[in-house]
């Protein structure tokens, strides 16, 4: 039984799914497939990486859809860049970007430069003029170390938005009850989540909506159009290529799903639902 599934209106045996589409703003080409993959696909939300040299234009073509901030301290790309909003030197790593691993940040990010540059990354996307429904965190930097979520469920609590969380069955493994604390605070998040190992999505997805539960799931792509600018950044280009497909291209999962009784809906519901008490 999910009560969460009880507060958005649907049945406890229902099956909910949000699909969303990280890396918003990395590339001009992450930003055409996102988009389309919201507006012509069966996406149904977004993240925005607010530091990334391509969120700006990612603004400018914002149409209302289900966005939430992605919030970045990583830059995992060898040859392509971006850092810190704000001026925070332990967030920076030997190549004038944010560092590439998640080890790295928890190594030597002061906290109180972490707190100030995720709050500024929300308050930015707030004056682009994005309605920021939800926060989740690149590469889970934020999620998956008690000091660094402390943080995340800060922030969530003083913007009022629900969260991106690790399955219940990871909280023994990672070794903090992340969700019994998020609960604590009334804050909103979906009863599980199909993590994928890297970028590419379709075989964890296709076999996530055959398993599919009851009660509300979170599955996420990372789609993005073939160009030279999105081959250039690194070699996961093709899998994005991939994902972009995945969502847009013939019936495919989107049958799946149907086939499931799966009820698909953005962050907005969880939002509302959590400010609603």
């Amino acid at each position: 039984m999910s009560e969460l599934s009880r507060r958005l209106g649907f049945a406890d045996d229902d099956r909910v799914v949000i699909v969303n589409c990280d890396d918003l703003g990395m590339t001009h080409s992450a930003n055409e497939g996102i988009y389309d993959s919201l507006r012509s696909g069966w996406a149904t939300s977004a993240s925005l990486m607010v530091p990334c040299p391509w969120a700006r234009a990612a603004a400018a073509s914002y149409r209302g859809e289900d966005i939430g901030v992605h919030l970045t301290l990583n830059a995992e790309y060898d040859l392509y860049r971006w850092g810190p909003i704000t001026y925070g030197p332990s967030l920076l790593g030997g190549d004038g970007g944010f560092p590439a691993t998640v080890t790295d940040v928890w190594d030597h990010a002061d906290l109180d430069e972490v707190r100030r540059e995720c709050r500024a990354q929300i308050e930015r996307a707030v004056l682009w003029g994005f309605d920021v429904t939800h926060l989740d965190s690149h590469m889970g930097t934020m999620q998956l170390r008690p000091e660094f979520f402390d943080i995340y469920l800060d922030l969530a609590v003083d913007f009022g938005l629900p969260l991106r969380m690790a399955g219940a069955s990871a909280q023994r493994l990672i070794g903090f009850p992340y969700r019994d604390l998020a609960a604590v605070e009334g804050v909103l998040f979906p009863d599980s989540f199909v993590h994928v190992g890297g970028v590419g999505s379709r075989t964890a997805i296709e076999k996530a909506v055959i398993d599919l539960r009851p009660g509300v799931t979170e599955l996420y792509v990372h789609p993005a159009l073939d160009s030279a600018e999105l081959r250039a950044t690194g070699t996961d280009w093709a899998a994005r290529v991939d994902d972009h497909a995945l969502v847009t291209a013939g019936p495919g999962v989107r049958v799946m799903l149907e086939r499931a009784g799966a009820h698909l809906i953005g962050w907005r519901p969880l939002r509302t639902a959590m400010r609603n008490g």
